[in-house]
């Protein structure tokens, strides 16, 4: 890391609307520099009174950091509290009637909720899974597509004190099953099926084919019916309406202690093995309500959409948690943006009148490519924020999102955090910090970040290194499910000074700001998805016509990264039209296996990989070779240097 070097240049820079700024939480630069100032000299004091500002204790905290079992920092241990009370009681006797929930269907369908319907529906299905015996601290696994059944699902468990873990919807059978036994989850929550760009999505038959392979934990299978095709196995799978038809629209809150796992999120390792992040109570909330209010400027007047699928850390914190926490309406979508067109993104926000967007930049470049005329059909006056999340966005995406989307008036909050962090680290306050296109500014008050090489030293200006976080925060990760050893050394390497690495190198230019330039391990941002190699790799390998491959990404324009994938057959080296049809064979399989968003792009046959004398293969060359390039630099170690004009198709 210490030799990384940074070949973007980005000049431009666009100050704060002084019309935004007049009505902004936190209004300008000096006061957020008073924010970062009252947390150097009061660390601990500074996150207390947010925590208090933001979240309702039913019991108060005194301890606001305990340190004393490094890197398993706990917050706000003596505090007692709800979550679901805190999206959804507090604003009972005032908002009751307020909407909270529009939720689009994929048709184009609109159901509104109010706070009291919300409440009423998470009572009724949290008095359900209490009657099916789940208690906290069991593990519930929530599996549906994007509609507000998901959130009040997720909100039910957390009524309840039961630990849910959410698989993303599109996830194949295997990769469910391998999350419900890693958890050892009693009960999986589903649907029939979910609705995506017109076509049915089958999640329930995905979840029977999963406790079909083997997973024993699993007592009790809840249906939501979504497209009319639930097909319930007797003694084990009961329907939702069933569930909840009985039950009474009250139901006791379980307050749990601040450090109580809210969640389990599984994100990909480079090992191989999917690892579970566990989010606590207390900190997670914190963090979520602080950086929506502050990051978004979330006010009662705001429709707010973020279009991140609650199966990922975005759909956690910026969609069920921290707008609920705060009370906002916001619109939830269940399709895609490219149907029944490229206009159905702006389509919503005319038609709900949407004032703060957040999606990823992914979408933003399949959308520009359609052009400035789609959006340019419809009425985007209502918007007055707009925001990115995922991965980086180049500069000419963020510019036609500034300039086409936002006319120019919108400020852009482009988001730097991850799953493991809980919430935004990295972000400019807009009302306050002036942003450059392609960089995700400074740090948020009371976030320590700082860039430095492999012996955790900070580096120059403009330097590329290791993002690391350097002091605890309240949504930290607390461990890796049933693995503490691997959460320290993944996350707090000795080397580093106990430093939170973040996996990401980055730079810091003149200005302090900083520019993420990518992941420092094998793991790919496909589409905002963040998949490891490993997983992919471990499913071509299990392939019965498969002896050996290796993942690498690419640069692609609409998807951020591509997957190319490197394999070597049992047998002879398939060529024309076997190789044709092997490469459709192995695309199917890893779909299955792990689902759609790891289907690679390119699949290479080769005879053997380009391995050192030790057995390693060489991924530095492999990388070159996928964008076309014969690799430069010391090959010296290269045990079969010829394999490579053979994979490069020379």
């Amino acid at each position: 890391m210490s030799n990384l070097e940074s070949i973007l240049t980005e000049n431009r820079i666009f100050p704060p609307n002084p019309a935004f700024s007049a009505r902004a939480r936190i209004d300008s630069k000096a006061a957020y520099d008073r924010l970062v100032a009252e947390a150097e000299a009061d660390y601990e004091g500074f996150w207390a009174r947010l925590a208090r500002e933001f979240v309702t204790w039913d019991t108060p905290f005194s301890t606001v950091l305990d340190a004393h079992r490094a890197p398993h920092y706990r917050w706000f241990t003596e505090g007692r509290l709800n979550a679901s009370v805190n999206c959804i009681d507090r604003h009972l006797p005032t908002k009751a009637n307020k909407i909270a929930l529009i939720a689009e269907a994929d048709d184009g369908s609109v159901r509104h909720i109010s706070y009291q319907q919300l409440h009423d529906q998470v009572a009724q299905l949290a008095n359900g899974l209490r009657s099916l015996g789940i208690a906290q601290g069991d593990r519930v696994i929530i599996y549906m597509p994007m509609i507000p059944e998901a959130s009040i699902a997720m909100l039910a468990c957390a009524r309840i004190g039961a630990i849910h873990s959410v698989v993303f919807g599109g996830f194949s059978a295997e990769a469910l099953r391998d999350r419900i036994n890693d958890t050892g989850a009693r009960l999986i929550i589903t649907a029939d099926g979910g609705m995506r760009g017109g076509r049915a999505v089958p999640l329930k038959a995905a979840v029977d084919k999963a406790i079909e392979a083997g997973c024993p934990s699993v007592e009790k299978v809840v249906v939501y019916e979504r497209i009319g095709n639930a097909c319930l196995t007797e003694g084990r799978d009961i329907a939702w309406a069933t569930l909840t038809a009985a039950q009474p629209s009250t139901c006791p809150p379980v307050m749990v202690e601040a450090e109580h796992p809210l969640f389990l999120l599984y994100t990909s390792g480079s090992t191989g093995k999917p690892k579970g992040v566990q989010h606590s109570t207390g900190g997670f909330l914190v963090n979520a309500c602080m950086t929506n209010a502050w990051v978004f400027d979330l006010t009662d007047d705001d429709v707010y959409w973020c279009t991140a699928d609650v199966g990922w850390i975005t759909g956690h914190s910026y969609v069920t948690y921290g707008p609920l926490a705060l009370g906002v309406t916001q619109v939830m979508f269940e399709g895609i943006p490219s149907y029944p067109d490229g206009g159905r993104f702006w389509q919503m926000i005319e038609r709900h009148k949407v004032s703060v967007f957040y999606t990823a930049p992914t979408a933003i470049r399949a959308l520009m490519k359609l052009g400035d005329a789609i959006p340019a059909q419809y009425d985007l006056t209502s918007l007055r924020l707009l925001g990115t999340v995922g991965e980086p966005i180049n500069p000419e995406a963020w510019m036609w999102y500034h300039r086409v989307i936002g006319a120019e008036r919108c400020p852009i909050a482009d988001t730097w955090w991850q799953t493991e962090t809980g919430a935004h680290m990295i972000a400019p306050l807009p009302g306050a910090i002036a942003t450059k296109p392609g960089s995700c500014t400074l740090p948020l008050p009371g976030i320590i970040a700082d860039i430095v090489d492999d012996e955790g030293n900070p580096v120059g200006h403009n330097q590329g290194g290791n993002l690391v976080i350097k002091k605890p925060w309240p949504s930290m990760i607390r461990t890796i499910w049933g693995d503490d050893a691997r959460f320290a050394r993944s996350y707090f390497p000795e080397k580093l000074k106990g430093y939170y690495l973040a996996g990401d190198s980055a730079r810091r230019d003149d200005d302090g700001y900083f520019w993420i330039m990518g992941r420092i391990d094998d793991v790919l941002n496909v589409s905002g998805h963040r998949l490891g190699t490993m997983e992919i790799e471990s499913a071509l390998v299990a392939h019965p016509k498969v002896a050996e491959a290796a993942v690498v990404g690419k640069p692609h324009e609409i998807k951020g990264e591509a997957v190319v994938a490197f394999v070597v057959c049992k047998g002879e080296r398939p060529q024309g039209a076997e190789a044709e049809a092997m490469v459709n064979t192995l695309r199917d399989w890893v779909a299955e296996q792990i689902g759609p968003i790891a289907k690679p792009d390119d699949i290479r046959f080769g005879d053997n990989l380009p391995k050192t004398r030790s057995g390693k293969i060489m991924r530095r060359l492999l990388r070159g070779i996928a964008i076309g390039e014969l690799p430069q630099g010391d090959v010296s170690t290269l045990e079969n240097p010829a394999i490579l004009e053979q994979l490069l198709g020379k």
